[in-house]
């Protein structure tokens, strides 16, 4: 079931009347809300957040600092349990497009350096940040937890870390639009080794000048494949081993060098219109993919380049008897509209049993300066209209969708 977002309603006990309370946002004169205000308020009162109906196990964080530096940049709060349980928070306002479609993306960049820390690590960082010498981190917990046992503690950071065992949280002033952009984003990184939740804390204007407060999860680890995986001592969590030298092919190793410096370089040129669609990373694959609203990550684009063809294009793609298939279909029926929306040269076709819907552009050689950035423009244009061509009829099909046996997704 879909939230839904209406207006508080306060009954004043002296006259009765029912008064309803404004949403604060970055509009609101005076004293509006922005990022700092959500960082601050987040800061001085964790309670703030609804832990306990996201892990439990990280329930009592204790709020150590904000803007605590790592190599992929500060985080917003950090806070740790005294049982030494990471808590990570990035506050966003969520009317910025940007903030929506790359915030995902950097707090789980937060979380691979951590785990890449020890306690000593931490404690470091701490105490640059906080200007004090010592360890502030055990002191601040030692204020909430008094009985924190130095060793046990710093034995129980530095376990916690190097299993990745976080809790992430993104909060939000009112997040009213991009949940489904976000959602889209974890289940392409389904395999994440953390509790991750997304949290809304509108604040609202009571007539005294008071502020109220209003907590809720959109979403949590429950709906994501959650692992724990224990390194030994002096290990950390990587994304990738990196293989000895003696077991990488050269020209294997050049081609995936080649091909990540030519997505990296076509992403420079890629602009979406869509605030809700999540920009891509580099690969060292011959595609690149952009996740479609489908339930399961059923659905998305491929962007590829055919080497040998010096070809580069677009197709919709989907997992088989899926929603996202659903989908598909449902766009190929109605294909006179969808190839004029596209702009009349894409085509419609049929692969294995299924239609496949696609662009393409040969711009031989690649290796030419010049038909090199043809292309680039040519498949950023067309990668930018398939987005919004695709994306409202794949998010209004899907709903009609009822997988085998089961009930209707929506």
């Amino acid at each position: 079931m879909n939230r839904q977002h209406t207006t508080p309603i306060l009954l004043p006990a002296s006259t009765g009347i029912a008064v309803p309370l404004a949403v604060l946002d970055q509009r609101t004169s005076g004293s509006g809300v922005t990022e700092a205000t959500i960082q601050d308020l987040v800061y001085s009162h964790p309670t703030c957040l609804p832990i306990s109906e996201i892990d439990p196990m990280f329930e009592g964080p204790v709020s150590i600092c904000t803007e605590l530096n790592t190599p992929a940049g500060p985080i917003d709060v950090f806070m740790i349990t005294p049982s030494g349980l990471p808590v990570i928070v990035e506050c966003k306002l969520w009317r910025n497009p940007e903030g929506r479609r790359e915030v995902v993306g950097q707090i789980l960049d937060y979380a691979k350096e951590l785990s890449r820390w020890s306690s000593s690590d931490l404690q470091r960082e701490v105490s640059r940040r906080v200007g004090q010498q010592g360890n502030p981190l055990l002191a601040r917990v030692r204020e909430a937890a008094p009985n924190t046992e130095e060793v046990r503690f710093n034995d129980a950071v530095t376990q916690n870390l190097r299993r990745g065992r976080f809790l992430l949280l993104i909060v939000g002033d009112g997040i009213r639009e991009g949940v489904e952009a976000i959602a889209e984003y974890l289940q392409a990184h389904a395999g994440l080794h953390f509790s991750l939740g997304l949290v809304e804390l509108p604040i609202y204007a009571l007539p005294d000048g008071s502020r109220l407060v209003a907590p809720r999860v959109l979403a949590r680890t429950q709906v994501l494949r959650r692992t724990v995986i224990a390194l030994p001592e002096g290990y950390a969590l990587q994304e990738q081993q990196a293989p000895s030298p003696t077991d990488i092919d050269p020209e294997t190793d050049a081609l995936a060098n080649e091909r990540l410096k030519f997505w990296t370089e076509f992403l420079t040129f890629l602009r979406l219109d869509d605030p809700e669609q999540a920009t891509p990373r580099p690969s060292r694959q011959g595609y690149i993919t952009l996740s479609l609203p489908a339930p399961a990550g059923t659905s998305w684009l491929t962007v590829y380049r055919d080497l040998h063809r010096d070809e580069v294009g677009v197709f919709l793609s989907s997992s088989r008897n899926s929603a996202g298939e659903y989908a598909m279909r449902a766009i190929a029926e109605d294909w006179s509209a969808v190839e004029h929306e596209l702009g009349g040269t894409a085509k419609l076709s049929e692969k294995d049993g299924r239609p496949r819907i696609a662009d393409a552009l040969v711009a031989a050689p690649l290796t030419d300066p010049e038909k090199r950035r043809a292309a680039f423009s040519w498949l950023a244009q067309r990668v930018n209209t398939f987005v919004n061509v695709m994306r409202p009829r794949v998010r209004s099909a899907v709903v009609s969708y009822q997988a085998p046996g089961g009930e209707p997704t929506s």
